[in-house]
């Protein structure tokens, strides 16, 4: 069994008719290694007999963005067919730049070397695939870090019958990927990391038939940034890029925090902090001296001036460059300036832990983590915030020293104050950044697509990224193997047949005293999300044992362990959830220029 002590960082690091299955594969001892030609390159990759797929890691999407490359949009791979290549072992990782060095080193939001020539990406097809839709997954990490490494999707894959392909993508990340300022705008490109995912997109529909992929049919996926990320991909161009590169989207905790201009004071100060880290301020063409830089170099500034911002920040995010991002996400997703026809959204009942500060015990530290937070707001607006995020609607707190537990999300005490991490204004920081940077952006994106479905991932401890072992379910020993089932059908109803809707007894993962809401068709109850009626379905578990961690002094909770972990699912309200948390949306739409996101 994994170690307990290490679920938290283990999830923080992974963070039909038409399905086109030929008959049983060949066995393994009478098949040749798979191989594939693109043209620009041959890539010969490994069969595994247990998951009947074959995996191509590590294929080249662009050429190397170094040197004059820097900061620069993604080109197309040289060619390159003096020999086959082995394409059997992941691909390096893009330099990897953490968090404000005041988040813990346990969470492991930390920066560290890493190769500028990492623009791959991953394939899993089932073994003489033909025609099947795409699952293009985009990895978190608040743009800042990890990568396609480790992330294996064949056991979601085996779940679902062998009935789609999957492609993991890596992209340029900390600086190198999103750094800003009027210097980058004129001799670069603003958002490169966001162009690198655009880019392996438009590698899908080149190239994704020769592993017996359906380029009309694609389904993008993220969590975290990379759920954010995946909304970018929508508000592309102002939604109109001429490209039909996807229909679906699976948005899994979207993390927005903040879109500032490419010129505003906050990522113009980012750009000097990093010129000066990097020895170039002296420099009459600063950007120039950036691209002459030793990589070293350019990768300890990046680390520097990220490690240098509040706690649990990214200094390099994507910002407003009038061109691929013409808005910020909360205009275009309102005004439903987006590409694509259907969308999967999920927050998680605790989105605030572990990347808000954990010691902001007292109503001083609260309206301390709210002037940090939000410089921009007026007095009238913090006080407006005490209002929306007040216990019982009277201001007062609860018992600090009370018992924890997880909300129910009907009735009080609500996550404002409440859950199993902590009470009063502690909860009341973790509620806040939970609803203003997850939940609320889940809310508007379930709210901008034709069609959308809506869930919350409410299994405890249910922090942000403890979804990922769901999918990412290799070695997982939790959320328990009926969830995992579930769950992995959900996501493959959705790339294979555009709905999350699947039979309550594949809801019940088998278990016969699971609790989920039916259908008189033996279907999961699961409305669509509408502007006049939000309907979410929540998914929680009960049972197992109860086993206690204790990451950090301030992170310690409880997880659930097999055997007897049982689903229970049921349906909600979204505007009324937790005490009105649409009402509250609402509200955070009304302040959105001021944050600005």
């Amino acid at each position: 069994m994994k170690c307990v002590s290490s679920l938290l960082l283990s999830a923080i690091a992974l963070l039909s008719s038409h399905n086109g299955v030929a008959a049983e594969p060949i066995p393994l001892a009478a098949r040749a290694p798979p191989t594939v030609d693109l043209g620009y390159s041959v890539y010969q990759g490994t069969y595994d007999e247990a998951s009947k797929t074959n995996s191509f890691k590590g294929v080249r999407y662009a050429a190397p963005p170094l040197g004059s490359l820097r900061w620069k949009a993604p080109l197309a791979p040289a060619k390159n067919r003096s020999a086959t290549i082995a394409a059997t072992s992941d691909p390096p990782k893009c330099p990897q730049t953490g968090a404000s060095s005041l988040t813990p080193a346990a969470y492991r939001f930390v920066s560290g070397i890493g190769n500028e020539d990492c623009l791959f990406l991953n394939v899993f097809a089932p073994a003489n695939a033909k025609n099947l839709p795409v699952f293009f997954w985009i990895h978190g990490g608040g743009y800042g870090l990890f990568s396609a490494g480790g992330l294996d999707p064949t056991e979601m894959m085996a779940t679902n019958g062998n009935s789609f392909v999957s492609v993991v993508i890596q992209y340029r990340l900390g600086a190198f990927g999103f750094l800003a300022g009027s210097d980058v705008k004129e001799d670069g490109v603003l958002n490169a990391g966001l162009l690198d995912m655009n880019f392996a997109l438009q590698w899908v529909q080149r190239y994704i038939s020769k592993f017996g992929g359906d380029p009309s049919r694609v389904t993008i996926a993220g969590e975290s940034a990379g759920a954010a990320a995946v909304l970018y991909q929508a508000i592309a161009y102002g939604g109109k890029q001429k490209q039909n590169l996807f229909n679906n989207i699976i948005t899994a905790s979207p993390w927005i925090p903040n879109q500032y201009n490419f010129d505003d004071a906050i990522p113009t100060k980012a750009y000097g902090d990093f010129v000066a880290a990097a020895g170039c301020s002296a420099a009459a063409d600063k950007l120039q001296c950036l691209r002459d830089a030793d990589t070293m170099n350019v990768q300890k500034a990046s680390f520097k001036v990220s490690e240098a911002g509040p706690f649990g920040t990214f200094a390099f995010l994507p910002v407003t460059d009038g061109s691929f991002i013409k808005q910020r996400p909360t205009q275009a997703l309102l005004s439903k300036a987006i590409h694509g026809k259907r969308i999967l959204s999920g927050n998680m009942a605790n989105e605030g832990v572990p990347l808000s500060p954990p010691t902001s015990k007292t109503l001083q530290g609260f309206r301390s983590y709210v002037d940090t937070t939000f410089p921009g707001f007026s007095s009238a607006e913090k006080s407006a915030l005490e209002d929306e995020y007040s216990y019982d609607g009277d201001g007062q707190d609860t018992n600090p020293s009370g018992p924890l537990y997880e909300t129910s999300g009907t009735s009080s005490p609500t996550a404002v104050n409440q859950s199993g991490f902590a009470t009063g204004q502690q909860q009341r920081v973790f509620d806040v950044f939970a609803e203003y940077a997850f939940d609320c952006p889940s809310f508007w994106a379930a709210s901008a697509f034709p069609q959308a479905w809506k869930y919350q991932y409410s299994i405890p401890p249910s922090y942000h990224g403890y979804d990922l072992t769901a999918y990412w379910s290799k070695g997982a020993t939790v959320p328990g193997k009926a969830f995992i089932h579930a769950f992995q059908k959900i996501w493959g109803n959705f790339i294979t047949k555009n709905t999350p809707v699947i039979s309550a007894s594949d809801a019940k993962g088998g278990m016969a005293n699971a609790t989920v809401p039916a259908d008189y068709g033996g279907n999961l109850n699961w409305p669509q999300w509408t502007e006049d009626k939000k309907w979410m379905m929540n998914l929680n578990t009960t049972g197992g044992t109860p086993t206690f961690l204790n990451v950090t002094e301030n992170l310690q909770y409880y997880i659930y362990l097999e055997p007897g972990v049982t689903n229970t699912f049921r349906l909600a309200d979204g505007e009324s959830w937790e005490g009105g948390r649409g009402e509250r949306c609402d509200w955070w739409q009304s302040v959105a220029a001021k944050v600005p996101y």
